[in-house]
C-alpha cells in the first residue's frame, strides 16, 4: 500500500505454492527489521472481515498486555476488499504489537496460515479467526494447557452460535475424523488454538489442511488436547465458506490419512496394491497360456486382456512405489526434528 510504514505492511509475493521453512528456532522471519522473539504470536487470517477487525484486535491487545508484555498480533489479509488494510493502519497508530500481512488474491486460510507461520517470531503462537466468533478473553484458558503439559491446546466450542445445518455438519465431520485418525477429538476445526513454537515448525499447510492440524501435530509426536471455550456470535457479515467446504474437508482427510500412514513408507501401499494387482493378472495368464497348450484359442478372449493390463498397471505400481522409496531415503539427508530435547530434557 503506498505511503503505508514497512512495519506494519508487507507486500507479499505469489504464495501460490508454499515450502517449509527451516526446523531450526534461531531461524526467525527477517521481516521490517523485526527479528526478536516474542512470547506470544496471535495469528488472525481474515477475508473481508474489516469491521471484525476492528473490535477483535483491540480486544485481544488487551487480554494479551494482561497476560505478557512482548506479544504479536500478525494478520493476514487473504486478498480482501472491503477496506481491511486501511482499518489496520489506523488501529497501528494504537496497537505497536500490531502487523499485517497482505496476499496478493484470496488463497483460503491454509495458505494465509501458512504465511503467518513463516513470520511469526513467538514462543507460543495463537490461531483465531478474525470473525469475532473466538473470543480472545478464552486464550488465558489454552496457554494454561500449555502450562499442564499439552504442546496444542484446540478451543471445544461447548455452545456453537453457528446454524443448524453447520452445527450437525460439523458434528459428523469430527466424528469421522477421530474415527478414520485414531485421534480422540469433537471438535478439530475450531479456529482458536494455541501451541508451541516447535509443534508450528514442521507444518506445511495447503489446500484444507488446517483443518487437521492436531492430527498434523499428534502425528509429528506432540501432545495434543482440547480445553472447553465459549463460542460467540459472528459479529458483522456472513460466513465465507460455502457448502463444497464439507467435501473438499473428507477429501482432506484421506490426504491426511495417507500422509500420516504412508509417508516413510509409500512402497507398502503401492506395492501392496502393485503386487495384488500383479498376481491377479499373472494368475489369468497363467490360465491363458494352459490353455494355449491344450491347444484352445485365446485369442478372443476378455481374459488375456484383462491379464495383460493387470500385470502392467502391477509392474507400473510397484516401479512408483520404489520411486517414491528413493523419494522418501533421500528427503532423509538431514537429522529430522525429533527429539523433545538434545539432552533429553524439555
Amino acid at each position: 500500500m503506498p505511503g503505508a510504514s514497512p512495519t506494519l505492511y508487507e507486500q507479499m509475493a505469489d504464495l501460490g505454492t508454499i515450502s517449509a521453512r527451516p526446523r531450526d528456532d534461531d531461524a526467525l522471519a527477517h521481516d521490517g527489521g523485526h527479528d526478536a522473539v516474542v512470547g506470544i504470536s496471535v495469528i488472525m487470517p481474515a477475508f473481508n472481515e474489516g469491521p471484525n477487525l476492528a473490535q477483535v484486535v483491540p480486544r485481544t491487545a488487551e487480554v494479551l498486555r494482561g497476560i505478557r508484555e512482548d506479544f504479536e498480533i500478525l494478520v493476514v489479509d487473504d486478498g480482501s476488499t472491503d477496506g481491511t488494510a486501511e482499518i489496520m493502519e489506523e488501529l497501528a497508530k494504537h496497537h505497536d504489537q500490531l502487523r499485517l500481512l497482505r496476499l496478493r488474491r484470496n488463497y483460503g486460510k491454509s495458505t494465509a496460515l501458512q504465511a503467518g507461520f513463516d513470520r511469526a517470531r513467538g514462543e507460543v503462537v495463537v490461531l483465531m479467526d478474525a470473525d469475532g466468533q473466538d473470543r480472545p478473553e478464552e486464550i488465558p484458558k489454552l496457554l494454561l494447557g500449555l502450562e499442564g503439559g499439552l504442546d496444542l491446546a484446540t478451543g471445544r466450542r461447548v455452545r456453537r452460535n453457528d446454524r443448524v445445518v453447520k452445527r450437525h455438519t460439523s458434528r459428523l465431520y469430527n466424528r469421522v475424523t477421530a474415527k478414520v485418525t485414531g485421534i480422540e477429538g469433537e471438535d478439530f476445526n475450531s479456529g482458536l488454538k494455541a501451541m508451541r513454537r516447535e509443534v508450528m515448525n514442521p507444518l506445511v499447510l495447503y489446500g484444507e489442511l488446517h483443518r487437521y492440524i492436531p492430527v498434523l501435530a499428534q502425528w509429528n509426536g506432540f501432545k495434543v488436547g482440547e480445553i472447553n471455550v465459549d463460542h460467540a456470535a459472528r459479529l458483522h457479515g456472513s460466513s465465507k465458506f460455502g457448502r463444497a467446504r464439507f467435501w473438499r474437508g473428507f477429501l482432506d482427510l484421506l490426504t491426511v490419512k495417507f500422509i500420516t500412514t504412508y509417508t516413510g513408507r509409500p512402497f507398502h501401499l503401492f506395492g501392496g496394491l502393485g503386487m495384488a494387482f500383479g498376481f491377479v493378472g499373472g494368475a489369468l495368464l497363467a490360465w491363458m497360456f494352459v490353455l494355449k497348450l491344450m491347444g484352445r484359442g485365446i485369442g478372443d478372449r476378455p481374459a488375456l486382456i484383462i491379464g495383460v493390463f493387470l500385470a502392467v498397471v502391477g509392474v507400473q505400481l510397484i516401479t512408483l512405489g520404489l520411486l517414491a522409496e528413493l523419494i522418501v531415503h533421500f528427503r532423509r539427508d538431514r537429522e529430522p526434528d525429533l527429539f523433545v530435547d538434545a539432552d533429553g530434557h524439555r
